[in-house]
C-alpha cells in the first residue's frame, strides 16, 4: 500500500456563512401594564467565513477530504426586546501564497503573507422582531422578519510557494540531492525520473545569520508549459521565486548536452510566463563527480557542483546569498490583493423562457426572503416595501399584465393590477 501525499497544492473549498436568527413576535405582559406593546427582539447576524494566511500551514491537505466550512448561525430574538447573539466568525487558515479563484477561474484574492485575510462568505442578516414594526398605523404588529441565509460559494484554492530560490531542471538531474546538501531538508532521492512529485522546501542558513528558502520544484519535461507531465502544477511554484537555479546534468544518461538541456528549460519557462526569463538566474552543472563518463559535459563552462563530494557548493551558496540580498532590496513589499466587486444597486425585471417574469436585485429579494409570507400582515408589509421601491411601476413598464406569473427570489405570484 502506498502512502498518500502529504502535500496538496490545489483543492476545492465550499464556504457558507451562518444564517441570521429570526426576529421574535412577543408582547409585553405584566400584571399592572394594560395593553403592553410589542417587545420581540431581533435575531443575531450569522457568522462570516474568512480565509487567513498562516505560515504554520504548509499545504492545502486539510481541504482534500473535508472541503466544507461553515460559520455558526445567529441566535433567534426573544421577548422583552432581547436580541439574539450573532454567530461566531470562522477563520479558515491557508498557507502563505494561496490564490483564491471562483469556479470560472477568475482570481478573487491572493493571500501572500501571514495575516492576509479575505472575506469568503458573509453571514446572513438577522431578522427584526415585531417591536421594530410598531407605528401609529400598526399598533400591534403580529409578524417579524425571518433570518437571512448566509452566502455560499464553491471556491478553487491554488498554492504558489513563496521561496527565495527555485531549483529548475529536467527529471533526475540531482535537484533533490542538492537541496538535501544545501539545507536540512530530506526529500525522497532515487536514480529514476520523477522521484519528486511534490515541491520540497529547505532553509539555507549562513554563518552571519542570513537565511534563504530554497524550493526543489519537480522535474520539468519538454512541453511542460502546455501542461504535459503536470507541467502547470509544477511551474506554478516557480512564479514567486526571486532567483532561479537552472541545473544541467553533466552526466545526462540520454546524452543531452548542457546547452540542449538549458534550451529546453528556458523555452518552457518563457512559454509559461515570459517575465521569468528576466528573473535573476544561475546556471550550474550538477553531478560533476560523474563528469567524463558521458560525452557532452566538457562543453559546459559554468559553475560545476557535486552534491556527493561537495565540489562548488560553497561558491553556489555565496552566489545565491548575493543575488537574494539584491532581489529583496530591489523588490517592493508584496501585499495581498482582493478583487472588490460592488454589488449592483437597484433591481431589474427580466423575462423568463417560459413567459413568466422575474424581479432580480438584492434589495427586493431580501424584502421577500425576510418576510413570513404566510402571515397576511407580513405579506401586506412586504407588498408596501416593494411598492415604495417602485417594483409595481417597473412591472408595468416591462409589460407585465394581469395573470402573468412574477417571481421574486423563491416567491412567485400571479400579477393582478388591483393588488398594487
Amino acid at each position: 500500500m502506498t502512502a498518500s501525499s502529504q502535500f496538496v497544492d490545489e483543492c476545492g473549498l465550499n464556504v457558507r456563512g451562518g444564517d441570521g436568527g429570526a426576529g421574535c413576535i412577543a408582547f409585553r405582559r405584566e400584571a399592572h401594564v394594560s395593553r403592553g406593546g410589542p417587545d420581540g427582539g431581533d435575531g443575531g447576524k450569522g457568522g462570516d467565513v474568512w480565509l487567513v494566511a498562516d505560515r504554520n500551514v504548509a499545504s492545502l491537505l486539510a481541504f482534500r477530504d473535508h472541503p466544507h466550512r461553515r460559520a455558526t448561525n445567529g441566535v433567534h430574538g426573544r421577548g422583552k426586546r432581547q436580541h439574539g447573539h450573532r454567530g461566531d466568525d470562522l477563520q479558515v487558515t491557508v498557507p502563505e501564497g494561496t490564490v483564491v479563484k471562483d469556479r470560472d477561474g477568475t482570481v478573487l484574492a491572493d493571500l501572500v503573507s501571514a495575516g492576509d485575510r479575505w472575506l469568503a462568505a458573509r453571514g446572513g442578516r438577522g431578522g427584526r422582531g415585531n417591536a421594530c414594526f410598531l407605528s401609529n398605523r400598526r399598533r400591534a404588529p403580529t409578524f417579524a422578519e425571518q433570518g437571512e441565509q448566509g452566502e455560499e460559494h464553491w471556491l478553487r484554492l491554488e498554492l504558489k510557494l513563496a521561496a527565495d530560490v527555485a531549483l529548475v531542471g529536467l527529471p533526475n538531474v540531482g535537484k533533490s540531492t542538492l537541496i538535501s546538501r544545501l539545507s536540512a531538508a530530506k526529500p525522497k532521492i532515487a536514480d529514476y525520473p520523477f522521484t519528486t512529485l511534490e515541491p520540497n522546501l529547505g532553509v539555507v542558513r549562513t554563518d552571519d545569520g542570513f537565511e534563504l528558502v530554497v524550493a526543489d520544484v519537480p522535474g520539468l519535461i519538454e512541453g511542460a508549459s502546455e501542461g504535459k507531465g503536470l507541467g502547470h502544477r509544477f511551474l506554478r511554484h516557480v512564479e514567486r521565486a526571486r532567483v532561479l537555479v537552472v541545473l544541467c546534468d553533466l552526466a545526462d544518461p540520454l546524452g543531452r548536452t548542457p546547452s540542449e538541456q538549458q534550451r529546453i528549460l528556458l523555452e518552457e519557462l518563457g512559454n509559461y510566463q515570459p517575465q521569468l526569463l528576466d528573473r535573476a538566474r544561475v546556471q550550474i552543472g550538477s553531478r560533476a563527480d560523474l563528469a567524463g563518463q558521458l560525452p557532452g559535459e566538457a562543453a559546459f563552462d559554468g559553475l560545476r557542483v557535486s552534491s556527493v563530494t561537495g565540489e562548488g557548493i560553497p561558491e553556489l551558496v555565496g552566489t545565491l546569498v548575493r543575488l537574494v540580498r539584491q532581489a529583496r532590496q530591489a523588490e517592493p513589499v508584496r501585499e495581498a490583493f482582493v478583487i472588490h466587486r460592488p454589488e449592483p444597486e437597484g433591481f431589474a425585471v427580466l423575462r423568463e423562457e417560459d413567459g413568466s417574469w422575474r424581479v432580480v436585485g438584492r434589495s427586493v429579494e431580501r424584502a421577500v426572503a425576510l418576510s413570513d409570507l404566510t402571515n397576511l400582515e407580513a405579506l401586506d408589509y412586504a407588498r408596501e416595501r416593494l411598492n415604495r421601491m417602485g417594483v409595481d411601476r417597473a412591472l408595468v413598464r416591462a409589460g407585465v399584465r394581469d395573470g402573468h406569473t412574477v417571481r421574486i427570489g423563491g416567491f412567485s405570484f400571479d400579477y393582478a393590477e388591483d393588488d398594487w
